[in-house]
């Protein structure tokens, strides 16, 4: 027997330990409660505002956000700034419905989000999270994941609202060009703006935008958030960050502190 085959076979007893123990993380997944319920049956509801009000939420003992209240106007870009840690990413979470609110409520077109479709309530809500989770296939696909039946038009033009079109257009396959898994092949900021044009491929009418320029310079970050506000029209934007340059392109500002608005 080759030398390789004997190494390979001493090593089976540590291989198969490590493949057990990863299938036994994503079996403790799949069996993971989900903390809220689907919400089905009702009447759909158009997006025409949302509001925030009195909300308090904790992470176990620990208390993010205590009676913070927030109206969010249809048509509004509305900032929200504050340190890390303070609760931002908490908020945009809590209007996507992922948790449920301890006390207060969360209310989108006059309606308790509790109270509204989940499919109703996800079509309404583009969310652009801190980190673009980019799966090892090619720009195109990885960005259909926000509309499975768009049009290479309707793609392209997103890509221009996200200032990206002319950086896929240098590579050497355009939008067939594959990212590594996880988007390893591309840089941060590469990848943030591809976040943003699935936003606006989903074409969502509530933009919930986590820290959207957070890894780009100040020259790109001005491209992006002026594309913002000119593509505004049918459009309603919470943006947070903790970057206070970031908030000019706001309506209004609110600073978040120790889980209060200010």
């Amino acid at each position: 027997m080759p030398r390789g085959s004997f190494v390979a076979l001493a090593n089976l007893g540590s291989t198969l330990q490590n493949t057990f123990a990863a299938g036994n993380r994503v079996l403790d997944l799949l069996e993971e409660p989900p903390a809220v319920q689907d919400v089905t049956g009702r009447e759909e509801v158009p997006f025409t505002g949302a509001q925030v009000s009195h909300v308090t939420f904790s992470y176990g003992e620990e208390t993010i956000l205590e009676d913070l209240s927030l109206a969010i106007p249809e048509g509004s870009i509305t900032g929200i700034v504050g340190r890390s840690g303070s609760g931002k990413s908490t908020l945009l979470k809590l209007l996507m419905r992922f948790w449920q609110t301890r006390q207060g409520s969360i209310t989108i077109s006059d309606r308790p989000i509790d109270e509204i479709n989940t499919q109703n309530l996800r079509g309404m809500e583009s969310y652009v999270t801190q980190e673009t989770v980019l799966f090892h296939d090619s720009i195109r696909s990885n960005l259909r994941i926000a509309k499975r039946d768009a049009t290479d038009a309707e793609i392209e033009q997103a890509c221009r609202k996200a200032s990206v079109h002319d950086f896929i257009m240098s590579l050497p396959q355009g939008y067939d060009t594959p990212v590594g898994e996880l988007g390893d092949t591309l840089s941060g900021g590469e990848r943030q703006r591809l976040g943003l044009a699935r936003a606006f491929l989903h074409d969502a009418p509530l933009m919930l935008l986590d820290e959207p320029t957070s890894n780009l310079d100040s020259l790109n970050e001005a491209v992006i958030l002026r594309s913002l506000r000119e593509e505004r029209q049918g459009k309603t934007v919470v943006l947070v960050s903790h970057r206070a340059s970031t908030m000019w392109v706001a309506d209004t500002v609110w600073s978040v502190e120790n889980g209060r608005m200010s």
